[in-house]
């Protein structure tokens, strides 16, 4: 089954120096009937003004991955971690027992980026944080690992059972998507278009939470960036 939602079905929120897409209930919206999608359970789609962001907060029990799309995202948090990271970056947070961070644009430009949160496979883990890059050119045409249980060489690690791909897909060009059987996939189109399985057809922003599928085709007619999620 695959359940498209649109950019525009997603909650918008303007603090001027911040721009939020919600495709989850965050913050001040909360809506019953869309919490969560196997562990996956916020997923923000930000744009931060320069020199302005996130102070210092709390987190507990949760993995958070932080995908910057294009500017500078500087981490700092109670563990002595510090990093800036730009496009091609990853950071990946595990809240564990308790960690305080902040996340800041230390430019002038405006940092774009995606948050994702997730449930950790088990609670009182220790606080933790990693950075990771990637070769945008290996996304070309193709599925590039980025977060997974399964960590490798460029791949941050995470507390779950699941892993997220980045792929960029040349006007004409497909993919196909295998997974297990029973479990859950996540398709965020960051830029462009794309066609599943021949039908369901996705534009910029657009997101489709699909399940009973072991199997999906991915096409583009005119070229697409996407974020593709395998989840328990």
């Amino acid at each position: 089954m695959i359940q498209v939602y649109p950019a525009s079905s997603r909650y918008s929120a303007d603090h001027g120096w911040l721009q939020s897409n919600f495709s989850f209930s965050f913050g001040d919206y909360y809506d019953p009937d869309n919490t969560e999608f196997g562990p996956l359970v916020v997923f923000n789609d930000d744009v931060i003004a320069g020199h302005r962001g996130f102070g210092a907060h709390p987190h507990r029990e949760m993995e958070i991955v932080s995908i910057v799309l294009r500017g500078q995202l500087q981490h700092e948090d109670s563990t002595g971690h510090k990093a800036v990271s730009g496009f091609g970056a990853i950071q990946r947070m595990s809240a564990g027992t308790g960690i305080i961070h902040s996340e800041v644009n230390p430019g002038d430009e405006e940092v774009a980026l995606l948050q994702i949160w997730f449930k950790p496979d088990q609670r009182q883990l220790p606080p933790s944080y990693e950075t990771t890059s990637y070769d945008p050119s290996l996304m070309k045409n193709s599925l590039l690992p980025i977060v997974s249980n399964h960590s490798g060489p460029n791949i941050a690690h995470i507390h779950q059972d699941l892993t997220l791909y980045l792929s960029e897909l040349e006007a004409g060009q497909s993919l196909d998507f295998r997974q297990e059987e029973g479990r859950k996939i996540y398709v965020f189109v960051i830029e462009g278009s794309v066609a599943l399985n021949g039908g369901d057809i996705l534009q910029r922003r657009d997101a489709a939470r699909i399940h009973g599928l072991s199997k999906l085709s991915l096409s583009a007619e005119q070229g697409a960036t996407l974020l593709i999620m395998d989840l328990p």
